[in-house]
């Protein structure tokens, strides 16, 4: 079974950081990712919480706005090309 961790830590002097596995073994083969805070307000990103609602309004946002005759077209066009 594959297992994660989440590790919070600062960056040292040379842009280094410094990680303790918990149960790793020497050897053992890891994978890292890094995400840096937001620098206006030097926060992990974990800590910017929204509801699942805003980020529903969020996303809805960000969408050109469709009437549903414009998406049956859409939809109607995508199965003419599956016959050709």
């Amino acid at each position: 079974m594959q297992s994660a961790l989440h590790i919070t830590t600062t960056i040292q002097p040379g842009n280094k950081i410094e990680l303790q596995i918990p149960d790793g073994g020497i050897g053992d083969t890891v994978e890292v990712f890094v995400i840096l805070g937001d620098k206006s307000t030097n926060q992990p990103l974990s800590t910017k919480k929204q509801s699942i609602l805003e980020m529903i309004d969020t996303i809805g946002s960000q969408q050109p706005s469709r009437t549903s005759e414009e998406i049956e077209q859409q939809i109607q066009e995508a199965r003419a090309g599956w016959d050709r």
